[in-house]
């Protein structure tokens, strides 16, 4: 048997269950690491991809890394997987038909049009429940948007939402990831929300605002 010293320690070394971690370990640093890798491939994703909170909270009931560590990698990786996937649908507008992009860029021009309408924009990047994956296509596609303000409005807002979920995880312990992607993939109102979501991406660039901002 151990001495009473060495098995004090190792108890001291357990968090209870459910508890919050806050501090980084050793031990934990793969499955941060882990869950950036999944979470930037995740929010690279065009369309019907698990939403971040289900990846984080996964990692936290099962390999119970530091919550202030799992929430910064998070948000990294969530900027930083919209950001390629806005950059990347920039650099592919040339391959769209040229009356889509110049629609998509007099929408571009509208929407930034003036400050007001500027600030309406950075807030649906900051507090916007759905998907953000069609946000920033869009975004992509409008030169004249930039995309620097988009991403730090969408980081902030991420802060929030994954420090909540991330705390909160503890109240999910009897929930298993593959139950979390399958609720959500599985979803018939998710569903429809990312063909709500993907429509509208296409309408948004078939409408000619050139004519309608000439009729106002």
């Amino acid at each position: 048997m151990a001495p009473q010293w060495v098995r004090t320690a190792r108890h001291q070394r357990s968090p209870p269950a459910g508890a919050v971690s806050w501090a980084p370990t050793i031990e934990n640093v793969n499955a941060i690491l882990l869950a950036g890798v999944v979470i930037l491939l995740a929010n690279l994703a065009p369309a019907f991809a698990p939403p971040t909170w289900t990846i984080l909270v996964f990692f936290v009931l099962t390999k119970h890394p530091s919550s202030l560590a799992l929430i910064a990698i998070g948000v990294i990786a969530a900027v930083a997987g919209r950001a390629i996937l806005a950059i990347a649908f920039r650099r592919l507008r040339h391959r769209l038909p040229k009356g889509y992009v110049a629609n998509m860029e007099a929408a571009g021009a509208a929407l930034t049009k003036t400050r007001p309408r500027s600030l309406t924009i950075l807030l649906i990047f900051l507090l916007s429940p759905l998907s953000s994956a069609q946000l920033f296509e869009a975004a992509g596609l409008m030169e004249k948007v930039k995309l620097r303000p988009l991403l730090v409005a969408f980081g902030l807002g991420r802060i929030v939402s994954y420090s909540i979920y991330v705390t909160g995880a503890h109240a999910l312990r009897s929930t298993s990831l593959g139950s979390l992607f399958e609720s959500y993939l599985t979803s018939p109102s998710a569903i429809a929300i990312q063909v709500v979501l993907v429509a509208g991406l296409i309408v948004l660039g078939n409408i000619d605002w050139t004519k309608r901002a000439g009729k106002k």
